[in-house]
């Protein structure tokens, strides 16, 4: 069985450090790559992050991939904007949306990454069309230990479905909307899309752990 510092990580499209944290806390070599810069206050290493296009680096010999592209264009809370009101297509927004999912392909299909999990969020039809090929699984925070909800998808080549961790749905139920659907309530800000963007800690160390484990003893 191969050691932890032996696998090579690659966190695509995060910012926060969150997901890339979890695995190093679990003694990976893990890396996380966006355009912006890290916001991890807890590895502050600077050579644990890639600053810039993620297709620089995406074949230098990752042994995982966990990639969180661009929703903006292909979710499907954004559907009515692809037409303007006299119901003409609005041509920029398609543009956006084509080049979004060249991009989510682009990671779905890395062609020497034996393991590979993309998150999204629920697309709409236009956009899982032009992706081509469904979602293995829909997760909620509810299920890994968070009073929430968020239909989060993932796209899986190589990997086992992920396993819930701890399911609070009884007591999310009890709970006001304003609590569970905290990201639909989140108050309009510059910052609301970052904070939106960011994944769960508890989805993050259901990652690491059960992904982490799988490809070891792969």
């Amino acid at each position: 069985m191969r050691e932890p510092s032996d696998t090579k990580i690659l966190v695509a499209c995060e910012f926060s450090g969150v997901v890339r944290d979890a695995f190093l806390d679990r003694g990976f070599d893990a890396t996380s790559c966006d355009l912006l810069p890290c916001e991890s206050i807890k590895y502050t290493d600077p050579s644990l992050h890639y600053q810039g296009d993620v297709c620089d680096i995406l074949n230098d010999d990752w042994d995982l991939l966990i990639g969180h592209p661009p929703c903006t264009f292909m979710t499907n809370a954004g559907v009515r904007w692809l037409y303007n009101k006299d119901k003409s297509r609005n041509v920029p927004r398609w543009q956006s949306l084509h080049e979004a999912a060249k991009f989510f392909l682009t990671l779905y299909n890395a062609a020497n990454i034996p393991h590979i999990c993309i998150e999204n969020p629920i697309m709409h039809k236009h956009a899982k069309a032009l992706i081509g090929v469904n979602h293995s699984q829909i997760i909620q925070p509810y299920q890994f230990g968070h009073t929430e909800t968020k239909a989060t998808c993932l796209w899986l080549k190589g990997l086992p479905l992920l396993q819930p961790t701890n399911n609070v749905k009884a007591l999310m139920d009890t709970l006001p909307k304003n609590q569970t659907n905290k990201c639909h309530y989140m108050a309009p800000s510059a910052d609301r899309w970052k904070l939106r963007s960011i994944t769960y800690s508890g989805i993050a160390c259901a990652i690491a752990d059960q992904y982490g484990d799988y490809i070891l003893n792969d």
